[in-house]
């Protein structure tokens, strides 16, 4: 499993404020670009989108995982919750690239490139694919205790 350097969590933990103030509007931008794969967009509950609770549930999430980065334990719960609901939306490791693609850009449209400069992003790449390998793994197990 990868994980997020020092230097990368230090950076994410700081910009938690940011997320703080502008995650809707992020995870709003990156919805809109997930979304141009009519495949993705099939998995998601559109109601929740159109009404913006799928848009603040994730902001919330990656908000709560700036904040606990350095004590992912205090995710838990959260982290349980993601994979029970991914298992029953089909969510598979395939699936993860399209949304880092989606992601790291409209945090960079939202804010500007002079706060989410290429470090910020490259920081922000290495805890999506840390988080990214946890939840994976995690259904994976899930999936196989289904079948």
């Amino acid at each position: 499993m990868r994980t997020a350097s020092e230097h990368a969590r230090t950076i994410v933990k700081a910009t938690a404020p940011v997320i703080e103030k502008h995650g809707v509007d992020i995870t709003t931008a990156m919805y809109k670009r997930l979304f141009q794969n009519d495949e993705v967009k099939a998995m998601f509950d559109q109601a929740a989108q159109e009404s913006g609770e799928q848009p603040r549930r994730l902001a919330a999430a990656i908000l709560a995982y700036a904040k606990n980065i350095d004590k992912l334990e205090a995710l838990g719960p959260a982290v349980n919750r993601m994979v029970q609901r991914h298992v029953e939306t089909g969510v598979k490791a395939e699936h993860y690239p399209y949304v880092a693609e989606a992601l790291l850009p409209a945090i960079r449209d939202v804010v500007g490139a002079d706060v989410a400069t290429d470090e910020v992003l490259a920081a922000w790449g290495e805890a999506y694919w840390m988080l990214a390998d946890i939840l994976i793994a995690a259904e994976a197990e899930a999936y196989a205790l289904a079948d």
